[in-house]
């Protein structure tokens, strides 16, 4: 059911729908083996005035305690590594908040049903990844809501109104807007890097040596990347080892969308074969923000069990070189 409604956005008009369907669906029952992460609690995330969350932002709120992680997954969905980090979250009988390039969710929309069938939240990354501080007001409103409608179309549902900016890049005055929205915006604690380099193992290093020293947080993955498709199994199973406990994101209502947009994703997108257009990626060289915030990576991390020897780090090293056709079997 779908109603109409004029929000104080300028008195837009916007869609609400009833918060039901795929977002609310319980997933199917998991048996959880010993070795399973699972999901230690739900948390369930009102986005009335736009909350923001991540501390490597924001200090608004601390919503986990020691030891709990957020699993976050960015930019996708793709048609094979999104799968292949379904399958390592299932396995573990976790749950994963995934915030969506609009483009691409709208090209696959079959994979992204089946993603909330699963129980995992399904958020919002603008429609096509752009650096909206680099875009004048009208253009960067523009590519959240063509992203919000984007996503619920695919859905065929309720999407979480839960939003994360491309490259964490706020202007203030998109987080005014995704305030009047009731849209809580997130943002990080840990960075898994996973765009720097084609090594699963160098994604899990970076992941648990931050988490070393912070002992919890919300994780920023990307399952449009390699590596951390080829790290996801290690990576699960790392966390579980080491104790940590994973926190699922549920929000207590669904995202509306604003009518003008969904027109555009019905008149302009809907017959056009947009899911492997390129995702504007961080590079190699990332934001002085980013940068910031790297972790120096030792050559050896006493007690993290994730760095060989200097006398098997030639064979790693081949190995990773590899690692593509071990993993996906020549793709």
């Amino acid at each position: 059911m779908r109603a109409a409604l004029f929000t104080g956005l300028a008195g837009l008009l916007v869609t609400a729908a009833v918060w039901a369907g795929a977002q609310a669906q319980a997933p199917a029952s998991c048996q959880a083996g010993p070795d399973a992460l699972g999901v230690s609690r739900t948390l369930d995330v009102d986005a009335a005035q736009g909350p923001r969350f991540g501390n490597n932002q924001y200090s608004d709120r601390y919503i986990l305690r020691e030891g709990e992680v957020i699993l976050t997954f960015d930019d996708g969905p793709h048609p094979v590594y999104t799968r292949t980090v379904l399958e390592a979250l299932e396995a573990h009988c976790t749950r994963a908040t995934f915030f969506m390039v609009g483009f691409r969710a709208f090209g696959q929309s079959a994979l992204v049903r089946e993603m909330a069938r699963r129980g995992h939240t399904i958020a919002t990354h603008t429609w096509s990844h752009q650096d909206l501080a680099k875009l004048d007001p009208v253009a960067a409103k523009g590519e959240i809501e063509l992203g919000i409608s984007a996503v619920q179309r695919a859905l065929g549902a309720p999407a979480a109104p839960f939003f994360r900016f491309p490259y964490l890049s706020d202007p203030s005055a998109m987080r005014a807007h995704l305030k009047a929205r009731n849209t809580g915006i997130f943002s990080i604690d840990v960075d898994a890097y996973d765009y720097r380099t084609r090594s699963p193992t160098a994604v899990v290093r970076n992941v648990m040596l931050q988490l070393e020293s912070k002992r919890k947080g919300i994780i920023l993955f990307h399952d449009i990347q390699a590596s951390t498709a080829g790290a996801i199994k290690t990576m699960l199973a790392e966390l579980k080892a080491r104790g940590y406990k994973v926190v699922h994101l549920r929000p207590t209502q669904g995202q509306v969308t604003v009518a003008e947009y969904d027109t555009r994703i019905d008149r302009d997108y809907a017959n056009r074969k947009i899911a492997y257009l390129p995702v504007a990626q961080r590079g190699v060289f990332s934001s002085a923000w980013e940068a910031s915030v790297a972790p120096n990576t030792p050559s050896n991390i006493n007690g993290v069990g994730l760095t060989p020897s200097a006398s098997g780090r030639a064979t790693q090293r081949a190995a990773e070189d590899d690692w593509r056709r071990g993993i996906f079997s020549g793709r």
